[in-house]
């Protein structure tokens, strides 16, 4: 880590709290970790996974439960990958770690046409490949560094260009049962984890395959994400907050909610209509008709 002034101490500081807590309170608002869990978490070499190793390791000193990390880097035989960076950082932790070596960038290569987006397949490639290993070193769970404009983005990617109201759960468990995904910063903002992995100084591994292709369409919605923000305060805490309070019967997907069964039922007392933002046209009034504007009724 930098030597840092006074003022940039104070700085990191607040920023390192400000992390812990909000990892903390995911990890316990969806019962991320339980005692006796063995996680592996998923080092990529970016700065997302960089910090929430760092969190996790703090954490771990504090937690009321047990609990072992073990830490997984796949290593995809991208050409040029920098194979000494990550055991050397790792070395230095002194923790348990595994380097798998699966060649997913001839396979994703052969596969997808040049000038094609990379990600989905490389994506699912990856997936497979720790979700089996997970089993072989008996982990119980496998933490993700996704964050919480991670969440936002694939909300919005899904609406826009899949036709789905789906975003990224903080915690999962896989289709066939055998996996459970936890991604404890979940409600950590992305511009945290930068000035974090700034201050830290973080030994980062580009990804040359995905991350280094343009135009690619989350980039776009993470470039709206970013101008809404600046233009709109509290706007992505809002989106952010929409996620976590949904209301089935106030959407229409048949599927989530029964709507071919709304029977009528007036056995009760009838309460009072409540009508909002009433405007009688008093130019009406002397006819006796009463015009009423925007009306909302629940």
């Amino acid at each position: 880590m930098q030597q840092l002034s006074g003022k940039q101490k104070n700085g990191f500081n607040k920023l390192q709290k400000r992390l812990r807590r909000d990892a903390g309170k995911a990890i316990a608002d969806y019962a991320m970790i339980e005692d006796g869990d063995r996680i592996m978490v998923c080092l990529s070499g970016g700065k997302d996974s960089y910090t929430m190793l760092d969190i996790l390791l703090g954490l771990q000193h504090n937690a009321p439960v047990n609990f072992e990390l073990v830490v997984v880097n796949l290593d995809q035989k991208q050409p040029g990958f920098p194979e000494d960076i990550l055991p050397n950082y790792l070395d230095q932790l002194n923790i348990e770690y595994y380097i798998v070596e699966k060649d997913t960038y001839s396979i994703v290569k052969s596969k997808v046409a040049p000038g094609a987006t990379t990600c989905g397949l490389c994506s699912r490639l990856r997936r497979g490949t720790l979700y089996a290993f997970a089993e072989e070193i008996n982990c119980t769970k496998i933490a993700l560094g996704h964050h919480r404009d991670d969440i936002m983005e694939t909300l919005f990617l899904n609406m826009f260009y899949g036709g789905r109201l789906k975003a990224m759960p903080p915690k999962l468990r896989s289709d066939d049962g055998r996996n459970v995904v936890i991604r404890p910063l979940a409600y950590c903002k992305e511009t945290d984890l930068e000035s974090y992995a700034e201050y830290k100084q973080f030994p980062i591994i580009p990804c040359n395959l995905c991350g280094s292709q343009e135009n690619l369409q989350r980039q776009n919605i993470k470039a709206m994400l970013r101008d809404w923000d600046k233009q709109f305060p509290q706007r992505l805490d809002n989106i952010f907050r929409a996620v976590q309070n949904v209301s089935p019967s106030q959407l229409a997907d048949v599927d989530l909610f029964d709507f071919d069964n709304l029977p009528l039922d007036r056995s009760g007392s009838r309460e009072e209509y409540e009508f909002e933002e009433a405007v009688v046209s008093s130019s009406n009034m002397a006819t006796g008709v009463q015009i009423i504007d925007a009306v909302s009724l629940d």
